[in-house]
């Protein structure tokens, strides 16, 4: 990948939040490409705007990046499969890893290059910028995780973390499964006390903000997409009732 004047070409399947956020920051460095089924023009916050492409052009594209809920990457895959080229790298950005890249390898042709990723952002959390930031990018065929992580880190200087599907399916059950589900539950108990807090009450809330307003098919993807959630949800609110039952005794 490279932000010289030789674009490379890059289409975006899904304009929702973080298809918008993922071109608006992508189109100075690459000539994007984008389809949404729900819109005919897609708007960046540069007012630069794009006619949604068909599959036909999408299939065009150098890389591919599938941005719709998990639950859509195997029937996107299947639809995209006859119509790709050999070369063509297709990236997914979903919550977890394990279900899409096992998608992936299922529908697309041996040519395409696969590479499962997984930005630890998001509209809210990138919103100063995207410096610093991670993402987790999971190898599954070909060479292409290997330029894309170089592009990452030098044009928006993000920390790439390269990993399984299965290793970060692991993680992301604990570190995304328990902060959207203390989310959810402090979300339930709403109006919450805005006047007498504390500094790391303060933090809890600005985390809750974080995450609160996602859209439903992603606390879905991480609660039951994930493997591993419902070992971590279980051994929580097995530890929450031995601490209600210790206060209670």
């Amino acid at each position: 990948m490279s932000s010289s004047s030789s674009k490379i070409t890059v289409g975006i399947i899904g304009f929702g939040a973080f298809g918008c956020l993922l071109a608006n920051h992508l189109s100075p460095h690459v000539s994007l490409c984008i389809r949404d089924t729900a819109r005919a023009v897609a708007r960046l916050e540069s007012g630069a705007e794009y006619p949604c492409a068909s599959l036909e052009e999408m299939a065009g594209c150098e890389y591919i990046v599938l941005a719709v809920p998990v639950s859509e990457i195997g029937r996107v895959s299947r639809d995209l499969a006859p119509l790709l080229r050999a070369g063509t790298t297709v990236v997914d950005v979903g919550s977890v890893k394990v279900a899409p890249t096992e998608a992936m390898r299922a529908e697309l042709p041996a040519h395409v290059g696969i590479v499962g990723t997984h930005p630890l952002f998001g509209p809210q959390s990138a919103r100063t910028g995207l410096r610093g930031l991670k993402i987790a990018i999971c190898p599954v065929r070909g060479t292409g995780h290997r330029h894309i992580a170089a592009f990452l880190k030098s044009v928006f200087r993000l920390r790439t973390i390269i990993t399984t599907a299965e290793a970060h399916d692991r993680e992301a059950a604990t570190v995304q499964g328990l902060t959207h589900l203390i989310a959810k539950v402090m979300v339930e108990m709403e109006p919450l006390p805005t006047k007498l807090t504390t500094v790391s009450y303060d933090l809890l809330i600005e985390a809750i903000n974080m995450v609160k307003d996602d859209a439903p098919n992603v606390l879905d993807a991480i609660e039951r997409a994930n493997p591993f959630s419902i070992g971590v949800r279980d051994e929580f609110f097995t530890k929450a009732a031995e601490i209600r039952n210790r206060f209670e005794a």
